[in-house]
């Protein structure tokens, strides 16, 4: 079964890019710019690490994170918090994330971390 990664950033070229890396080294990918409903994107897609951008539009990433964190049907889904404003982040809070990954970043880092969740997760 293919590693499936959902990516939640507002910027669509970042998103392109992203999709476009993960689907070459193997993993399903689904994007969204925005979500209305977190819960139903994970509950439909099922991915097996979820990446999340700080800055979106109408909800910031971090909080975003922190209803996954404490959804008792979510919690244990890694999540990887990507951002420019890590000062911002780092002072507003934790959200319970698992990973952090500053931009711009590394492509082969980024593949790196998505992978060291997807190990133990993976069916």
């Amino acid at each position: 079964m293919n590693k499936r990664l959902l990516i939640v950033d507002n910027d669509i070229d970042v998103l392109d890019v992203m999709k476009e890396v993960f689907e070459y080294e193997g993993f399903e990918v689904k994007t969204l710019s925005r979500t209305d409903d977190i819960f139903t994107d994970i509950a439909v897609y099922d991915p097996h690490v979820v990446m999340i951008d700080y800055i979106l539009e109408g909800i910031n990433g971090g909080e975003l994170c922190h209803q996954i964190k404490h959804n008792e049907k979510t919690a244990h889904l890694p999540v990887i918090m990507v951002s420019a404003y890590t000062n911002v982040l780092h002072s507003l809070g934790h959200y319970g994330y698992d990973s952090f990954i500053a931009k711009p970043f590394d492509i082969n880092d980024l593949v790196a971390e998505v992978n060291k969740f997807c190990l133990s997760t993976a069916e």
